[in-house]
């Protein structure tokens, strides 16, 4: 009888123990459905990044304002405090740290902020109608995600993006506005494709399997 009681506790603990070290958000694999979303994501995401050098030469006619990465400077990193425009949340590779769940979160709240500030922007320049509207695509795709694998929710400041408006008291400050808008965007939508390729593809046990 002590045996069995040894055995049965042991078992219990060893249970406990596996339940503890699973990745919160990613205890089974995420359904078929997900993986078509991040696909549909993915396409999309990569579709913008191919139109947004076009997009800036259309609407950025302003001299040095290049889409070069190259010719960034420390006037326009400047300029980002003064408008006031929000750094994208960072996507990191999925870990025990970094959950599916954080990860999708994140994707939502920099397609939000891109979203609004380009909202904001669109009412003082033409041009920015369809990038939007890829946005808007965009996160009805990662709202799929996010119901098919029942994660959680997110904490977006759905104001964060209003202050720019205030801040645009001329066409230099709406130019530079939308080249940083649009760099910034290009970099997020980088860190978007390498995050919904290791979605699309994540195991979970094989992560935990160490």
């Amino acid at each position: 009888m002590n045996t069995l009681i040894a055995v049965a506790l042991l078992h219990c603990f060893l249970f406990a123990v596996l339940v503890q070290s699973a990745p919160v958000g990613m205890a089974s694999d995420p359904p078929p459905a997900f993986r078509e979303a991040a696909e549909r994501a993915k396409t999309l995401v990569e579709k913008i990044l191919r139109d947004l050098p076009g997009m800036h030469t259309a609407t950025v006619n302003t001299e040095g304002l290049t889409f070069d990465p190259s010719t960034q400077t420390t006037n326009l990193q400047m300029m980002v405090t003064s408008l006031g425009i929000p750094a994208a949340p960072v996507l990191k590779p999925l870990s025990e740290r970094f959950t599916l769940d954080m990860c999708v979160s994140r994707m939502l709240v920099g397609g939000r902020l891109y979203q609004g500030l380009l909202g904001v922007l669109s009412e003082r320049l033409s041009g920015l109608k369809d990038l939007r509207a890829d946005l808007r695509d965009l996160l009805t795709h990662i709202n799929k995600m996010k119901e098919v694998a029942q994660l959680g929710g997110d904490s977006l400041d759905q104001n964060q993006s209003l202050d720019l408006a205030s801040r645009l008291h001329g066409n230099y400050e709406v130019q530079v506005a939308v080249h940083l808008t649009l760099t910034q965007l290009r970099s997020f939508c980088h860190d978007l494709i390498r995050s919904l390729r290791a979605v699309a593809t994540y195991r979970p046990q094989s992560a935990g399997a160490r």
